[in-house]
């Protein structure tokens, strides 16, 4: 079987000999070797962290999955690999659920084996249970600030929440650009121009410059 390392380590734990980058290889290349199994390359994602999947490292091993340039990934541990179990389910239901094998050295996880697909499914089950349980939550919680009149959501233009954080109140200059647009537009001006108009004397907006559509939606929320 060709198999990819992979190994990661955070700059705050670049000093710890147990979890070091050398010490990771050496425990993947020990495995392979007892193992049979041919390590095609050593993948690292130095000084990131495993908040998301966002590393380059990571990601070239994941595509080296898809491309079949490696039939499985192999990690010293899973939390170097992720220690979100939302995204080790996303993984596992892109890549280790349809042929590509996990494998990690010390929890002695081999998805190949019946026992590690056991493991790896109870995690994928526990990261639907978060899933659905994070939704409840904010769902809750929304209903609770709406319930007592407190603002949820993005803020509208013209609108800022208020020093108590809870409830809405002018932002002026924003009233301003918006009295600017419905003037502009009852002298006749075109959207096109009215969005030209506020570029050229550089009224303050939410974007790097007022378009069409935003002036167009504007006008749309007054006429409303």
């Amino acid at each position: 079987m060709k198999i990819v390392g992979y190994c990661r380590v955070s700059t705050s734990e670049q000093a710890d000999k147990g979890i070091s980058l050398g010490a990771q290889r050496e425990k993947i290349e020990a495995y392979c070797s007892l193992y049979s199994l041919k390590l095609v390359e050593v993948i690292v994602d130095g000084g990131f962290s495993a908040k998301d999947m966002n590393r380059p490292g990571l990601q070239k091993a994941l595509d080296m999955m898809k491309r079949k340039d490696a039939d499985g990934l192999i990690i010293y541990k899973l939390d170097r690999l992720t220690r979100s179990v939302m995204d080790l389910g996303k993984m596992v239901k892109s890549y280790f659920s349809k042929g590509s094998t996990l494998i990690s050295v010390v929890e002695q996880i081999d998805t190949s084996s019946a026992s590690g697909r056991m493991v790896i499914n109870l995690l994928t089950v526990v990261s639907q249970w978060e899933r659905e349980a994070i939704g409840e939550r904010t769902k809750a919680v929304m209903q609770h600030k709406k319930a007592h009149g407190e603002f949820v959501g993005e803020e509208p233009f013209g609108w800022r929440v208020g020093t108590d954080g809870v409830h809405l109140e002018q932002d002026q200059e924003e009233q301003k650009a918006l009295s600017l647009i419905k003037q502009l537009r009852a002298e006749g001006l075109s959207i096109r121009k009215i969005a030209a108009r506020l570029n050229a004397d550089h009224v303050p907006g939410r974007g790097a410059k007022w378009n069409i559509s935003t002036v167009h939606r504007f006008l749309q929320k007054k006429a409303a």
